[in-house]
């Protein structure tokens, strides 16, 4: 089984710039996006052979998240559950026979840290919500996570080291979440590959330098580890300043 994940940065730009082009060509069985910046109905996707589930957020031309599937879910569910986290139409769950799949795109702390108080408290509920899928079977997250765990997975550690996506706290509560039982997938194929990145800033030629960052990815329960077949970064895929995250399973 074939799983994409991207952060299109705006879903209406992103198909100016090439995304059904990449999505028909990858063929995915199941195409997990976030950042989508839309409301309902404001873009209308013809994707045949797929179903399709759309979380909005409250507030206009924000977050957002979208799951297109071939296999047909047993049960979808959107959000956490929790009204103060489910405004922002963050989180998609859905259920099949054998596991389930999250697509997530977790809050930025922000410029300044200005939010990184409330990103800790999304991170304890986060990790709470995916534990207590993982007891009822396994369970794959996908999305961008808004963190560079290890000082391989940005170009530049030291000057960043207080900055939103790469502060201690956030670090740590990845590592929490890793410690709950779940892989890495790409660190679990390539655990020493330098220069391996999903965002790049829109200035300085970031992308064209490869000064990037590896914040998005793919995360199974540990149940999952032999089914594990390769996990892939699509970095030459443009029209966002994210690129598609791949992660091939036996399911």
């Amino acid at each position: 089984m074939k799983l994409i994940s991207w952060n299109v940065n705006g879903l209406r730009a992103c198909l100016n710039k090439g995304f059904l082009d990449f999505f028909r060509e990858i063929d995915a069985d199941i195409f997990c996006i976030q950042e989508t910046k839309l409301q309902e109905g404001q873009v209308q996707l013809e994707l045949p052979g797929y179903e399709q589930y759309w979380n909005y957020a409250e507030k206009k031309g924000y977050s957002g998240t979208a799951v297109f599937t071939k296999p047909k879910p047993l049960n979808v569910r959107f959000g956490l559950g929790k009204e103060e986290h489910d405004r922002e139409g963050r989180v998609i769950t859905l259920e099949y026979d054998s596991f389930f799949l999250t697509n997530v795109y977790t809050p930025n702390a922000q410029r300044g840290l200005a939010r990184l108080d409330y990103r800790l408290v999304w991170d304890d509920a986060f990790r709470s919500f995916v534990q207590e899928l993982k007891q009822v079977k396994p369970v794959i997250i996908c999305g961008d996570l808004n963190v560079a765990h290890q000082e391989i997975d940005l170009k530049n550690p030291e000057s960043n080291r207080k900055n939103a996506g790469f502060t201690d706290e956030e670090r740590g509560k990845f590592s929490e979440l890793l410690e709950a039982g779940f892989i890495d997938t790409f660190r679990h194929f390539y655990p020493d590959k330098r220069d391996a990145y999903t965002w790049w800033a829109y200035f300085a030629k970031a992308r064209e330098r490869n000064i990037g960052w590896r914040i998005d990815y793919f995360l199974t329960s540990q149940d999952l580890e032999e089914n594990l077949v390769d996990a892939l970064i699509h970095d030459q895929v443009l029209g966002s300043d994210h690129c598609p995250v791949e992660l091939q399973v036996r399911l």
